[in-house]
């Protein structure tokens, strides 16, 4: 298990903006990882005392640098930086998330790596039931 100090060494999100806690299980395809946070009143992304489902996809692409920031390790590396381009596909099952007990759980599949960006699916899923899917392309940053 890798955890959150770890995902704070491959990741650029830093502080309360680190939305996982805890990778479950990775490999060259994918990852799987568990967060808790979303029940904290102090959560970065809560508007209205509320933490809104659309948020999951922030859940989704975080998701997605954990994994590159892994698989770029396992190189001898560090991940390049990115920019969210497009999000596709995405299908929301719930209006909010901060009143659900218990772990959040992600995971991103690694559709597409190459020099031009990369394509994930992700899924966010609470005691078995899926929140929210979809796809989400990253081009890298200019050097």
């Amino acid at each position: 298990m890798i955890g959150r100090e770890e995902i704070l060494s491959l990741i650029p999100h830093q502080g309360a903006m680190c939305l996982w806690d805890e990778v479950l299980e990775w490999d060259a395809q994918s990852v799987r990882l568990a967060a808790r946070n979303h029940v904290d009143p102090a959560h970065p992304l809560r508007s209205g005392g509320r933490l809104h489902a659309v948020h999951l996809c922030e859940y989704g692409a975080q998701a997605m640098a954990v994994h590159g920031g892994l698989l770029a390790q396992a190189r001898g590396g560090v991940a390049r930086p990115g920019f969210l381009v497009a999000l596709r596909g995405v299908e929301l099952h719930a209006t909010r998330i901060d009143d659900l007990p218990g772990a959040l759980e992600g995971s991103a599949e690694l559709l597409i790596d190459s020099e031009a960006g990369w394509q994930y699916a992700f899924r966010i899923e609470h005691a078995g039931t899926l929140l929210a899917s979809g796809r989400a392309a990253v081009l890298p940053q200019p050097e």
